[in-house]
């Protein structure tokens, strides 16, 4: 399925661009060109680049100020959650970028783990794209609509912290135990394993994870843990 009009996300997401193509490159990943040799477009790497320096220091900017009494590297971690993938892209994704975004028919079939990554990028670019645009004022602007508003959350339920870290005070506090992680199945060759986790409460397991690491297994199961207890 062919993307949608660029000049209908601009009008979706109100921004007054001066150059739409700008726009239209933001959404532009490598593997399109492959399959669209004569495109006028380049791929997005360079606004993403951009963005992401800008993105961090407007969040920087924000948390500093918002946040006096707080110790550095607190700030930090508030910054890591609200500027990391699964935020930007679960962002991206609420503003409708999916449908704009200029893929191979390879990677539009893809809705997995490298779509976040996509997305997460694309929203960094669109702030690149903005900034080149129309300068620093309209990026930020745009940043503190879509990402400062996650602040109080993030703060709230601790998602600031790694979700090994969120469960094992959660389970300590709530049950007096510390959680466990068992390996549960390996598939793939060495250089491509996927790890499947079991995380436990005691004799109980609570959930699993998967990842491509022991590591992220561990997270994700963690992850899902948090959700099956509502904690």
């Amino acid at each position: 399925m062919e993307p949608k009009p660029i000049a209908e996300l601009a009008e979706q997401l109100a921004l007054r661009c001066n150059d739409l193509r700008l726009l239209e490159q933001a959404l532009v990943h490598r593997s399109y060109l492959n399959e669209h040799r004569g495109s006028t477009l380049a791929h997005n790497e360079r606004l993403e680049f951009l963005g992401d320096a800008v993105l961090e220091l407007v969040v920087t900017d924000y948390l500093f100020h918002t946040f006096p009494d707080k110790p550095e590297g607190e700030l930090t971690a508030y910054r890591a959650a609200l500027v990391n993938t699964h935020t930007l892209a679960d962002t991206a994704r609420r503003l409708g970028v999916n449908e704009y975004l200029r893929l191979s028919r390879g990677e539009a079939k893809d809705t997995g783990r490298a779509r976040q990554y996509i997305l997460a990028n694309a929203f960094e670019a669109i702030i690149g794209a903005l900034y080149l645009d129309q300068g620093y004022a309209a990026a930020r602007d745009f940043i503190a609509q879509h990402i400062f508003p996650l602040t109080d959350e993030i703060v709230r339920r601790r998602l600031w912290q790694d979700p090994k870290s969120r469960f094992q005070e959660a389970a300590q506090e709530r049950l007096s135990v510390t959680p466990t992680y068992r390996i549960l199945h390996e598939e793939g060759p060495d250089h491509d394993k996927l790890f499947t986790v079991g995380v436990y409460t005691g004799n109980e397991k609570v959930a699993e994870g998967r990842g491509k690491s022991k590591q992220e297994a561990e997270q994700n199961a963690a992850l899902n843990a948090l959700a099956k207890k509502g904690w």
